[in-house]
Parts: structure tokens; C-alpha cells; sequence
């Protein structure tokens, strides 16, 4: 790449879920608001809590693969707490070191400890790598 920085905020999605983690998965699912996200962010509790995140992959193994009902499973028992975030200012090619690095697909983004967007791998290189060679 050229000496043009791509910075995370560039590329991330602004759209993020955020919800309380007593919510059931199944009233998760249904208030969803963004569907093409593949992550929902769990509220901390206070300010001097942090927040988690739960991948629609985390339903899919520990709710569905182990036949447990939605309607029964509250998002604290399966989300990944805390959550590791990314500085809107960080250079996207950091951001896939990293990513690569704790073997992560995508992680919020945060700016003064409140989520701002959430970032992929996938945002990294269709927007971030395709804005400059596609």
C-alpha cells in the first residue's frame, strides 16, 4: 500500500446492536435492528463495567448445537466479556495484524469507552483494501 492511511473509521459500520445482557436470546433475535451484522454488543451494567459481544456463531453453537432454548438462554450466558475494541484512529493494516494476532473476525470500535461502530475483516478488506484497488 501507499503512504495514504486508511484509518478504522474509514471502513467501519456506524450501525451496531447494543443489548442488555437479562435480554433472552430469542428477544434478541427478534429486535435486532441491523440484520447483516453478525455481532451484537452486550450494555455494561455501569460505568465501571465493560462491555461484551456475542457472534451470531456463539448461537449458533451454544444455543442451537446443543439443543437449548432461545427463550431460555440469557445473551450474558454466552457473550465474551470484555470485549477487545479498536481506536477509530488505528490504521486498518494494524487493525488486521491484530485481528490476526488474538484470531478475531471483527471487534467494536470505541472512542471515550462508548462503542462508536464495529469493524470485520471483511470491512478491512472490501472497504479499506478495495478502496484503493478495486
Amino acid at each position: 500500500m501507499s503512504s495514504e492511511v486508511i484509518k478504522v473509521k474509514d471502513v467501519m459500520k456506524v450501525d451496531v446492536d447494543v443489548v442488555d445482557g437479562m435480554m433472552t436470546v430469542s428477544d434478541v433475535l427478534r429486535t435486532m435492528e441491523h440484520k447483516q451484522n453478525k455481532s451484537i454488543i452486550v450494555q455494561r451494567r455501569d460505568e465501571n463495567d465493560e462491555y461484551g459481544i456475542v457472534l451470531l456463531n456463539d448461537i449458533a453453537t451454544e444455543v442451537l448445537g446443543k439443543d437449548r432454548s432461545p427463550e431460555r438462554v440469557n445473551v450474558y450466558e454466552i457473550m465474551t466479556k470484555p470485549v477487545v475494541s479498536v481506536d477509530p484512529e488505528m490504521d486498518i493494516r494494524y487493525c488486521a495484524r491484530l485481528f490476526k494476532r488474538l484470531g478475531l473476525s471483527r471487534a467494536p470500535v470505541m472512542e471515550n469507552r462508548k462503542i462508536v461502530g464495529m469493524v470485520s475483516l471483511t470491512d478491512l478488506v472490501l472497504k479499506g483494501l478495495c478502496q484503493k484497488y478495486c
